[in-house]
């Protein structure tokens, strides 16, 4: 099964990679981007919002509940988005309750964001499992091309990762080995943040070690030479990385150690590559121009100035 994902028409404007650790639970000043559109919803209208919805929880039947169901900001997040992003736990727990395998559950914002991207990136694992046990798709992508386990990887977020793998065997190969629009898996993404943990839980449960990112050709070896990351260089090793490995430029790990300061991982790498693979591959330039055997001369004996 593929991962569900669309054309990226907007530009993210959640960015979770720069995203500071929350230490208080207050909104955001206007500026903020983090409020994902929220200049569009005063505080006071959704704290309404809420506190109805929490009085005729037991009173109304499912399909009255249409119009909080409905609601959108201008970023398109839905309340439950909302909810998410303030860390209002119970409310949020109330509408997963009553939407369950409900579509309201994978509304997408105007930045592909469903409800479970955002429970990773607010590092909320409760809500990730309240939200894949009530129905939500672990398999949605968002503007950047990311499932919910792909930004756990990113973050190193391993109580989200381990909730999101233990509750979606029956897609998690899909899910582990699919990449994002920058060609990058799960694996790729743990390896480039420096996350061994994430690497080992990962190959432990299927990804491919080996596997080469839709760029360049570099597999999580190369990309942890690239890193200059001496224990991840090591442990894949170990794990059962192929050093022989070719990127589509035809450089094994060991070439990408050239021009870097540790010779530990030089020397490692030296060792366990197989000796034809050990020197550079031949530049074409000069070869190219030798075998055409003509003077500068010749070459340009078609250019004529004046009349």
């Amino acid at each position: 099964m593929d991962v569900h994902r669309v054309s990226n028409h907007n530009q993210m404007d959640y960015n979770f990679d720069n995203m500071e650790p929350k230490h208080v639970k207050t909104l955001p000043c206007p500026e903020d981007r983090f409020d994902s559109g929220l200049d569009s919803l005063k505080e006071d209208e959704l704290v309404n919002d809420f506190e109805e919805l929490s009085v005729r929880k037991c009173e109304i039947h499912t399909q009255e509940y249409e119009p909080w169901r409905t609601a959108l900001t201008e970023d398109g997040d839905t309340l439950l988005h909302l909810a998410i992003i303030h860390e209002a736990t119970e409310h949020a727990f109330q509408m997963i309750k009553l939407s369950h395998n409900h579509p309201f559950l994978n509304v997408q914002n105007h930045q592909r964001q469903t409800a479970l991207h955002l429970a990773v990136i607010t590092e909320q694992p409760q809500l990730v499992e309240r939200l894949l046990k009530a129905g939500a798709d672990p398999l949605m992508a968002d503007d950047s091309g990311n499932t919910a386990l792909h930004i756990a990887c990113k973050k190193g977020s391993m109580a989200c990762f381990g909730v999101i793998t233990q509750n979606c065997q029956r897609h998690l190969t899909s899910i582990v080995s699919f990449p994002n629009y920058s060609g990058h898996n799960c694996l790729h993404l743990a390896t480039i943040n420096g996350y061994i943990s994430l690497v080992e839980s990962l190959v432990q449960l299927g990804a491919d070690i080996n596997a080469q990112e839709q760029c360049s050709g570099r597999t999580a070896l190369h990309l942890a030479v690239d890193q200059q990351n001496p224990m991840l260089v090591f442990r894949l090793l170990d794990l059962g990385a192929n050093v022989n490995c070719l990127n589509y430029g035809g450089f094994t790990a060991y070439h990408l150690t050239y021009g870097r300061q540790n010779e530990e991982i030089r020397c490692q790498l030296f060792e366990r590559t197989a000796q034809e693979l050990r020197e550079l591959p031949d530049s074409e330039s000069e070869s190219d121009m030798e075998d055409l055997d003509m003077s500068e001369d010749e070459l340009y004996d078609d250019i004529k100035f004046g009349k």
